[in-house]
């Protein structure tokens, strides 16, 4: 225990509630937790104070509890460990609401701790109270409501085993949120007065230092039932290569060194194409992958390709890439399916004749006597397709003499310096990421909240994600997702490290532009594409932000080789939608019918 730590003097001084926070804050930072949100608030009291100063944990204010619980949730990303959110009673519990269904989606460790009135002032008219029970529902690993503070021996025992289990549960059977409803009586801050401190004495406190390490799916030598007929049929269809193909969609995995080793370990041995979503890590350490796939989308879109492409067998990743082209040619050509995911979900929105088998794709690789195949004919059809494509591509964005915005993505595969933490708002910008992001061998760390595919909080994960890190991070963005979540901004002076927005301003929802609705005006426009108007640089100015405006991308990739590293600005892009989805479908439908060879 460090020597400076100030348990014991809180204690000595302190009323119930303050010893409880006191415990609960040692208690979670003796388990492994280093950060905690909170926003302000009044029965949240004890808690603050005891997280606020623990010398072991970074407690970091943030006024809106939407921005608050999305920025945990990014920085949780970030670390890979469970990130603490802290409330007070009534609404403010609600707000987190967004960012719990992300976590859970996303299996993101969050620990909530939402302060609440004690039991006699509930349902009466009390102030600032509403009904917390389990108000996330079954987006939680796990829910438990603690007692009322008391400080005795036998509760505070309680306290503590309540709290490992929490603590653990973070993290079982998935990563994911778990919320702890915390009630407390008035007084709520710290009283200068003698109390029952001493029944925490040095040696309780010593026995909080219990090893708590979560079960983890990675146990490579945890594979069983390898002979069953599941395991027998998989290994034969590996060994056996022909036509088959491995998907890999949205994925942050813990170790990517490790992932990224295995799945060109399979890739290599089945002889089978890769298809890698941009928000994979794969398209960034392109050097693994003979047989990477990035432009299946385009070469779907030639009807006799898609017939002549269909495979025999699919090994899925985790969820499918993003491409509505690749979901809907799997579904009309249904095959055998193997998902290889360590979690209990079901990850086939396809709803085909699919066998799960629960555990990472480091563990199958190891279970699995693996020899590599030589690269058959049906490999080198999508390999040579696949240069086809991308030299097509290439040559289009050259020869495009406007700023269309998805030569955003492709500029930024090729600028960004190695290593950089990028996040990728929903709607167009992680489509074009999916259309034009080049695989290379920059090892970008990709972002996405693609667990609900909301734009809530974008700018606060992305915040999250960067905080603290060593690296400068960018945020590739549209106005909407942006302007949806402009409290972010109030994080800024708390933000430790540099964040870089991209923002392309199309004034309104692009995405919208995409669908059959766009060609009925009323009410497109006013209740769809929902156009807006705002100045951006008189936004940032308001926050202290630097913000750039570009006439044209032709600066863009110089401005990105080199970050700042403190601090935030904004680069703004203007591009028009109408024009951007035109060019999309003419050239789309151009490049595919190209490909016939």
């Amino acid at each position: 225990m460090k020597k400076d730590f100030r348990t014991f003097d809180i204690l000595s001084r302190s009323n119930a509630n303050s010893v409880w926070g006191a415990v609960l804050a040692e208690v979670l930072w003796q388990l492994g937790l280093r950060h905690v949100v909170v926003s302000p608030g009044s029965r949240s009291t004890p808690l603050t104070f005891a997280f606020s100063r623990h010398p072991g944990l970074e407690a970091i204010p943030i006024l809106d509890e939407r921005s608050a619980s999305f920025f945990a949730l990014g920085l949780a990303r970030q670390k890979k460990l469970p990130v603490a959110l802290v409330c007070t009673s009534g609404t403010a519990a609600a707000n987190y609401y967004p960012a719990v269904v992300e976590a859970r989606m996303s299996r993101i460790p969050l620990l909530i701790l939402t302060a609440d009135r004690p039991p006699e002032m509930r349902e009466c008219s009390s102030g600032q109270t509403i009904d917390q029970q389990k108000i996330y529902g079954d987006f939680c690993n796990w829910y438990k409501e603690l007692s009322t503070p008391l400080v005795e021996r036998l509760r505070l025992r309680y306290l503590r085993q309540t709290l490992v289990h929490a603590y653990e549960r973070c993290g079982i059977p998935s990563p994911g949120p778990v919320h702890m409803n915390v009630p407390f009586r008035d007084p709520l801050g710290p009283e200068k007065k003698a109390d029952d401190a001493a029944i925490i004495d040095e040696s309780f406190l010593k026995n909080l230092v219990i090893s708590v390490k979560p079960p983890s799916f990675l146990q490579l030598e945890g594979v069983k039932n390898k002979e069953e007929p599941a395991w027998q049929e998989l290994r034969k269809s590996i060994a056996k290569g022909g036509k088959g193909l491995i998907t890999v969609g949205a994925v942050q995995p813990d170790n990517c060194s490790e992932y990224i080793a295995a799945v060109s370990r399979l890739s290599r041995a089945t002889g089978w194409p890769v298809l890698a979503d941009a928000l994979s890590p794969l398209r960034n350490f392109k050097k693994e992958f003979p047989l990477l796939i990035t432009q299946y989308d385009l070469i779907l879109r030639n009807e006799s390709l898609a017939r002549q492409l269909r495979p025999e067998i699919v090994l899925s990743l985790g969820i499918p890439p993003t491409s509505k082209v690749l979901r809907a040619w799997l579904e009309a050509n249904p095959c055998r399916t193997a998902i290889i995911d360590p979690g209990q979900d079901n990850l086939d929105p396809l709803h085909r004749e699919t066998l799960h088998f629960r555990l990472p794709v480091e563990a199958l690789v190891h279970s699995l006597k693996l020899q590599s195949l030589k690269s058959n004919s049906w490999a080198k059809r999508w390999k040579k397709l696949e240069s086809t494509a991308l030299r097509l591509v290439r040559r289009r964005l050259r020869d495009c003499r406007f700023s269309f915005e998805g030569k955003v993505s492709s500029i930024l595969s090729r600028s960004l310096p190695r290593g950089t933490p990028l996040f990728v708002a929903n709607s167009m910008p992680v489509r074009d990421m999916e259309y034009f992001w080049e695989p290379g061998n920059r090892a970008a760390q990709i972002y996405c909240n693609r667990g609900a595919n909301g734009i809530d909080g974008t700018l606060s994960s992305a915040l999250g994600t960067a905080h603290g890190d060593n690296k400068s991070g960018v945020l590739l963005t549209g106005d909407l997702a942006l302007l949806h979540d402009t409290n972010g901004f109030l994080i800024s002076k708390r933000f430790r490290g540099h964040l870089t927005i991209i923002l392309i301003n199309n004034k309104g929802g692009g995405i919208f532009e995409t669908l059959p609705v766009a060609e009925f005006d009323p009410p497109f426009e006013e209740f769809f594409a929902t156009p807006q108007q705002v100045d951006f640089a008189k936004l940032a100015k308001a926050y202290g932000i630097e913000h750039v405006k570009l006439k044209n991308l032709d600066k863009l990739p110089e401005m990105v080789k080199k970050l700042p590293t403190t601090g935030l600005s904004i680069i703004e892009i203007s591009t028009d939608r109408k024009k951007d989805i035109a060019w999309r479908r003419k050239t789309f439908a151009e490049i595919a019918d190209q490909l016939n060879i």
